[in-house]
């Protein structure tokens, strides 16, 4: 039986944002409303006991609900399947990176995309699989702000300019795909080209020492 849901309380938020350092990094950090709120999703995903709710439909939320729901490796497979990111028609891969304290911390989900985006569409369907009344308070770059809900689940967020010297995803991959012997080529031929100029500079010397010697006449 699918538990009562009490989506009329303290809204869920996510907030929208580039990566500091990879610009094709964008996070997405989801938070829960309300302690009762956390225990029904507990419920639902199967970490917390169906008697937590009772007949008159009031939650009975206990403190170590917030920390059980956390730690479950269930809440990561939920968040990955109601958040998704797109950018440029492309599905931006996902990750749930950090999983804190959901009411005040939330959960973090990095998605890395092909190329550092201008723009990315995000979906945002939590918690409306228990209720379709669940509203979530989005915030994005640059004072952007939308509500996400049942008939409105996906809005696109301009995620503005790239940081100058950013590095990116393709940055990283090009240089993994040069490999420490490229790196050791590249450093020897550093090392040849300083040896081959230094030897130039030593015939020029000896070169001009011999014009400077006078010549010594025969008796």
């Amino acid at each position: 039986m699918r538990p009562a849901a009490h989506p009329f309380g303290d809204p869920q938020t996510v907030e929208i944002a580039r990566d500091g350092s990879d610009p094709a990094v964008v996070h997405v950090t989801w938070k829960v409303g309300a302690a009762d709120d956390l225990t029904l999703l507990g419920i639902e995903l199967g970490v917390l006991p169906q008697d937590r709710v009772m007949l008159d439909g009031a939650v009975s939320y206990d403190a170590e609900d917030a920390a059980l729901v956390s730690r479950a490796p269930e809440l990561s497979a939920y968040l990955l399947d109601h958040v998704a990111v797109e950018a440029s028609g492309t599905a931006c891969t996902g990750v749930v990176t950090v999983v804190g304290d959901l009411v005040a911390d939330g959960a973090d989900l990095a998605f890395t995309c092909p190329a550092a985006p201008a723009s990315a569409q995000v979906e945002v369907t939590t918690l409306t699989d228990l209720h379709p009344a669940y509203r979530t308070l989005a915030t994005g770059p640059s004072g952007q702000h939308q509500v996400y809900g049942v008939d409105d689940a996906t809005h696109d967020w301009s995620l503005g300019p790239v940081t100058a010297g950013a590095r990116t995803t393709a940055d990283a991959t090009t240089e993994a795909s040069l490999g420490t012997g490229a790196s050791a080529a590249l450093q020897i031929g550093g090392v040849l080209g300083a040896v081959l100029l230094v030897a130039g500079i030593g015939s020029l010397v000896v070169r001009a020492r011999r014009r400077r010697v006078p010549s010594v006449p025969h008796p």
